[in-house]
């Protein structure tokens, strides 16, 4: 599945590198500490977290994620988006939580719907 379709399909609010929208994505890795993603998350997965500081998108550019969704409303400071462009690293918002994104991810990964 391409990022934009679940972009659209979760009415995510893209914050960076809206390039990378095209990308496949294989699963998808929740967690908030770092070294676990590191250790953890898979080529072309979405990191869902809550996380919005200027590491993460080293991780995420490390470990060649599809992109980042930042949960529970937070917003990402200004240099963490620019970090992201200059990385190429898509970095999306939303309100729900990491439980309801995964939830959905899942659904529309595994199961083809919603």
């Amino acid at each position: 599945m391409k990022l934009h379709e679940i972009v659209n399909e979760l009415s995510l609010q893209v914050k960076s590198y809206g390039g990378g929208l095209e990308r496949d994505v294989t699963g998808g890795y929740v967690s908030d500490l770092l070294s676990d993603v590191m250790a953890n998350s898979k080529e072309g997965n979405l990191w869902i977290t809550l996380q919005t500081h200027e590491n993460i998108v080293a991780v995420a550019s490390l470990r060649n994620l599809a992109g980042i969704i930042i949960v529970n409303k937070r917003e990402p400071p200004w240099g963490t988006l620019k970090k992201a462009e200059d990385e190429k690293i898509t970095i999306m918002t939303t309100q729900m939580s990491a439980f309801e994104v995964a939830g959905k991810i899942y659904q529309l990964l595994i199961c083809g719907h919603m």
